[in-house]
């Protein structure tokens, strides 16, 4: 019996001893072999399950963390990426989004969104809706309206202003 008893307990000593993953640093015990899970959060958020996101490059991520810190508030994406669409859209290359802040003005949004290291397109539509992409730098405002009416300007840099139909 003494005997079971002994093996029994040397065999308990070894696995924990591998499970524990046992190093004699000052006499510490070190975490167990496996890496604790990662916890992920987003600095945004979607507004349905079926927004297009997880395509969004590490540029545009950044852009939206970034618009998260200085708003104080997760971007409400709701519209990412997107097969539809006028030819050239950055939502088909998965390198834009459309997105609300709430509780937020479309002025504060936008302040955000132009310090964001990586800007490029800001659009603002009259719903409320702010777009943001990594694209090159833009800046426009659309109000309504068919294919060619309602957008108020397009201004490529800060120097030339064009209207666009």
């Amino acid at each position: 019996m003494r005997n079971a008893c002994s093996i029994l307990l040397a065999g308990l000593f070894t696995l924990s001893s591998l499970v524990m993953g046992e190093a004699q640093a000052g006499g510490e015990l070190k975490a167990p072999l496996r890496p604790p899970k990662a916890r992920v959060t987003l600095a945004y958020a979607t507004q349905t399950p079926r927004v297009r996101h997880s395509c969004f490059p590490g540029r545009l991520q950044a852009v939206l963390a970034h618009i998260a810190a200085q708003t104080g508030r997760r971007p409400l994406v709701t519209s990412g990426h997107r097969s539809g669409g006028r030819r050239g859209s950055y939502h088909r290359k998965c390198m834009a989004a459309d997105i609300r802040v709430p509780g937020v003005s479309v002025r504060k949004i936008v302040a955000a969104a132009k310090s964001a290291p990586g800007i490029g397109g800001i659009g603002t539509y009259c719903n409320g809706i702010v777009h943001v992409d990594v694209g090159p730098s833009r800046r426009w405002h659309y109000c309504g309206g068919g294919r060619g009416r309602g957008l108020a300007k397009v201004s490529r840099s800060k120097a030339k202003v064009v209207a666009m139909r």
